[in-house]
């Protein structure tokens, strides 16, 4: 069995792999690189010789990875990254500020966004903080160093903690539910507009679905209007018209200062949630480690 010692380690070779597994294709790792499809083909069959593994399986008109290739790839994607990164942050800052790369899902942005990086900056001003938030459901697509995702329960390489599962209950305008008072549950969701909000390959009604057969309310959830994200169903609710099933822990905000009223007891975890999601290799990185540590401390449930 080969042990790698990091003096010898084959930088040229992982590079290539790591450009062929992007592309799947040599020819595009090659432009991707500037360099020939023959020096791209020679790096990784001495890796796959070195590793005694192959890595890509060789298909008449397709390439794909191997298991091993699978389970190699984001490590060396990821170690690229961070060295790509920790020159760039040297290179702009002389090496005085570390950067944090995070990414919120949009409604979590919206409404906890400033809470946390004034407090987060508060704590570790010498952190430079590039946010974003981009609005899909479940792992990021682009490179970050944590990210808050919303999504059901997932087993994989990440690091993943929760925050908090979703609890959701009906909530409306407080003029909504006034002119509704006395009513059944049952009968309050059939008779007011429903408000969904999009989760990337569900239908539309799929959370109001599984909330009616839960309280056993027979209602028609295929009704109403559906959003990007749940920030804009309750700007929209909040506006008088329309019931939505609100996360109550996300919006105790807006429910504490009366924008949105819960008119009934009943709620229900819908199996999505929010995890604060790492790469596992990373927490041996001190930046990301105290906010993986802090973010625990402030937003899991019970805490905040």
């Amino acid at each position: 069995m080969v042990t790698f010692d990091r003096r010898w380690l084959p930088l040229n070779a992982l590079r290539a792999f790591d450009a062929v597994g992007r592309n799947l294709s040599f020819t595009a790792a090659a432009a991707s690189l500037g360099v020939s499809q023959s020096a791209i083909s020679r790096h990784v069959i001495g890796l796959e010789a070195l590793l005694g593994l192959p890595l890509f399986e060789r298909r008449p008109q397709s390439l794909a990875l191997t298991k091993a290739g699978t389970a190699l790839l984001p490590i060396v994607r990821g170690a690229f990254d961070r060295i790509e990164q920790a020159l760039n942050d040297v290179v702009r800052d002389g090496g005085g500020v570390r950067t944090l790369r995070l990414q919120l899902p949009p409604s979590f942005a919206q409404k906890l966004a400033l809470p946390i990086l004034q407090g987060f900056r508060r704590e570790f001003p010498d952190i430079f903080v590039d946010f974003s938030s981009l609005g899909w459901t479940g792992a990021p697509r682009m490179e970050t160093d944590a990210a808050v995702i919303y999504d059901r329960r997932q087993t994989g390489v990440a690091v993943s903690d929760l925050l908090w599962m979703s609890r959701v209950t009906p909530a409306c305008s407080p003029g909504l539910a006034a002119s509704q008072a006395g009513k059944s549950l049952a009968r309050f969701v059939a008779d007011n507009e429903l408000l969904h909000v999009k989760l990337e390959g569900e239908p539309p009604g799929l959370i109001w679905d599984a909330f009616s057969r839960h309280f056993s309310l027979g209602a028609r959830t295929s009704r109403g209007l559906a959003f990007d994200t749940a920030a804009l169903a309750a700007q929209y609710a909040a506006g008088g018209e329309g019931v939505m099933l609100l996360d109550v822990d996300l919006f105790a905000r807006d429910i504490a200062d009366g924008v949105l009223v819960t008119p009934f007891a009943e709620t229900f975890e819908d199996g999505y949630g929010y995890f604060l999601s790492l790469a596992a290799e990373d927490l041996a990185d001190p930046v990301i480690s105290v906010f993986r540590s802090w973010m625990i401390r402030n937003f899991t449930r019970g805490e905040r």
